[in-house]
């Protein structure tokens, strides 16, 4: 568990980190969002003892991270995929790591093998791709196997096999019984991979909550009718006070559940081509909650092509 309570950070006249407060519970994968400038970057490092508080405290299982012995054990972290020395093979790596925190050496060839590093453990890791490197630096978080683990963007240049691996390995971490806290930008693949957030913007908390919390809160759930019966489904909808949007080929109807419109259509003999839930995305509630929270708004022109929303550069 972790618990971070009244946490700040300055920086000369910037205050990167304000009041924050906020736990991650052992069991479900946490994920850690906010716009670029948000402070995710500087609270991972404060909580793992890089950089000292301003104010307030952060415990990992009760303690702070200085107060740990041997922290391997306790804590696995992912920061920076490339803090290793080039040189260095993957096995060496991982033995030098080992032998700082009196672990057994045979634990890292379990490890190499977990993360699929076994036929290049022998190969200088200044010669791996970016994915090689987020795998050797998973590798080097469960080497202790620790019950806390923060990675921050682990899936930065994996194939999408690799993303898949990495994204069913948090949550067998979660399933038993471990803290897993991550932060990325990739708002679609954590709208799959966390079960809880954890949103900052500007240094503050701006949310904790379920993921499906999150998103049913900042959106709207509507759904989508089709029918060769429109204006008669669309009359029958409207004398019962829903709300509908209609494109000529369908209806968007909100203020009334799919349960309802379905039994409505069955009672009025109207039949339907489809009719589904659409639900809101993490993108659209992250962007409708920290909208306020952003550090530069770019202006899009009527002609410009929309942006998927998970290829927006949050940043740290």
């Amino acid at each position: 568990m972790i618990e971070a309570e009244g946490l700040s950070k300055r920086y000369g006249k910037t205050l990167a980190v304000d009041n924050l407060s906020f736990s991650v519970q052992s069991g479900r994968v946490t994920g850690f969002l906010g716009p670029n400038g948000a402070g995710k970057s500087t609270t991972m490092r404060m909580i793992l003892g890089l950089d000292k508080p301003s104010g307030g405290n952060v415990r990992i299982d009760g303690k702070r991270y200085k107060e740990l012995h041997n922290p391997l054990r306790t804590v696995g972290a992912l920061l920076d995929a490339k803090w290793v020395h080039p040189n260095r093979s993957a096995r060496a790596h991982l033995r030098w790591l080992a032998k700082s925190n009196r672990l057994s050496p045979k634990r890292v060839d379990e490890v190499l093998d977990l993360v699929g590093l076994t036929d290049v453990a022998n190969r200088r890791a200044g010669g791996f791709s970016l994915g090689m490197s987020q795998r050797l630096g998973i590798a080097a978080a469960l080497l202790g196997d620790p019950q806390v683990l923060l990675f921050d963007e682990p899936v930065n240049g994996l194939d999408p096999e690799g993303i898949l691996w990495i994204r069913r390995f948090m949550h067998r971490l979660a399933e038993e019984g471990r803290t897993v806290f991550v932060s990325s930008h990739l708002l679609s693949e954590m709208a799959l991979t966390a079960q809880e957030l954890i949103v900052i913007g500007k240094g503050k908390l701006i949310s904790q909550c379920s993921t499906e919390e999150f998103v049913a809160q900042a959106t709207e759930n509507t759904v989508l009718v089709r029918s060769p019966q429109l204006a008669l489904l669309r009359s029958a909808l409207g004398e019962l006070g829903a709300s509908i949007r209609d494109d000529g080929e369908s209806l968007v109807v909100s203020g009334m559940d799919i349960a309802k419109i379905g039994e409505l259509a069955a009672a009025k003999n109207v039949a339907l081509h489809e009719l589904s839930p659409q639900r809101g995305s993490l993108e659209e509630a992250f962007i409708q909650l920290t909208g306020d929270a952003v550090e530069y708004h770019a202006a899009l022109g009527d002609a410009a092509p929309a942006q998927p929303a998970d290829l927006m550069p949050l940043g740290k």
